[in-house]
């Protein structure tokens, strides 16, 4: 028997790394709306009541970044500089340039952006094929957004993070040992009000009642206040939450972000086709878990190095799955954006909790 506790953390849309996340995604998926060939790298930093935009944009779209970030910032819910941010006051600046002809020299080809190492991973713990804990803490974050915007819980703000510990038995998850969630709220909310109403209409209505007992330990709001939230009350910048997004640290990660960049980055792409490749070795029963790298080297099409492990699940070994991958899919750039279509307008999809694990997706289609 093999016991051990395993923590994953998400974040709210409100949180200001998921804002910048989200204002990233959503410039691409404008330039993507007028340009499928746009190559976006934009990236976005909060602080106070100032949005800075930066990076590398080249593409025929026309677009107004200053609209794109208002619009996005209303949506998540923010109105207020004295807590978090206004849609309506805050300063917005921009500072991008088009991509390096150097770059687009191997681009333009059909080779890798850059150079680089992508991680994907699945395995049969739970329905989507993601590690139970990072599914949790992102199930319990986008309860907590629900209830905020159907006024279930009037008075939370847009701010919040989720932490789930997961007791593992002989390796498969057993019951949730913690639960921790810090909600941004108004002044006049009660730290006992916000504990009763998030434990009964975040937790109990998202975690399946089996895995929680009498030890189960919850923590809200750890400090007992949370009013000043957004890029008030921390900065916020693309990128930073990368193992959110991902697999909540259950599997390695190659250390790319993914928001903001079109699919000619491989940091994004390659992490895509990695998890469409693992997802459907084990849903079609090859292991019970599944880690995959590449490796790309920029300007050059195929990759340097495939590697495959399947902790010991599957009845081939994991060079034959190499092998077997080798020979059904395309990993060069151009193959892998023809096969998953990713120069349609999807990434705002994307953003908010996980790039995985979500049925809309095309990365996450099973096939036979």
């Amino acid at each position: 028997m093999k016991n051990y506790y395993f923590t994953s953390e998400s974040v709210t849309e409100g949180h200001p790394d998921k804002m910048a996340d989200l204002i990233s995604d959503t410039i691409l998926d404008e330039c993507l709306k007028q340009d499928r060939d746009s190559r976006v790298a934009i990236e976005t930093f909060l602080s106070g009541n100032t949005v800075t935009i930066a990076g590398q944009l080249t593409s025929t779209a026309r677009i107004k970044i200053s609209d794109i970030v208002r619009n996005t910032i209303k949506e998540i819910g923010y109105d207020n500089e004295k807590t978090d941010i206004d849609y309506r006051t805050c300063k917005i600046q921009a500072e991008i340039t088009k991509q390096s002809p150097d770059i687009a020299l191997g681009v333009d080809t059909g080779g890798a952006g850059d150079q680089g190492i992508m991680f994907g991973y699945a395995c049969d713990e739970t329905e989507e094929y993601m590690p139970y804990a990072i599914s949790m803490a992102h199930k319990l974050s986008k309860k907590l957004t629900d209830v905020r915007k159907n006024k279930e819980i009037p008075y939370l703000r847009s701010d919040g993070k989720t932490q789930v510990t997961v007791e593992y038995e002989n390796d498969k998850p057993k019951r949730i040992e913690t639960i921790l969630i810090s909600t941004q709220h108004l002044e006049n909310a009660t730290k006992e009000e916000i504990t009763k109403d998030v434990i009964e209409k975040v937790i109990y209505p998202t975690i399946p009642k089996n895995m929680i007992d009498k030890h189960t330990k919850i923590y809200i709001n750890p400090t007992g206040r949370f009013v000043i939230g957004g890029p008030l009350g921390d900065t916020g910048l693309t990128g930073r939450k990368i193992i959110v997004d991902t697999y909540g640290g259950y599997s390695r990660h190659g250390g790319g972000a993914f928001s903001g960049k079109d699919a000619s980055k491989v940091d994004r792409s390659a992490a895509y086709m990695l998890r469409f490749i693992t997802k459907n070795l084990v849903a079609n029963g090859y292991a019970k878990k599944c880690e995959m790298q590449v490796s790309y080297a920029i300007g050059m099409k195929e990759p340097l190095s495939i590697y495959i492990n399947t902790f010991g699940t599957s009845s081939k070994t994991d060079e034959e799955l190499v092998e077997l991958v080798k020979e059904k899919f395309d990993l060069t750039p151009n193959g892998i954006i023809d096969f998953l279509g990713l120069k349609e307008p999807i990434y705002t999809r994307t953003t908010n909790y996980g790039h995985f694990g979500k049925d809309n997706l095309p990365w996450e289609k099973i096939i036979d």
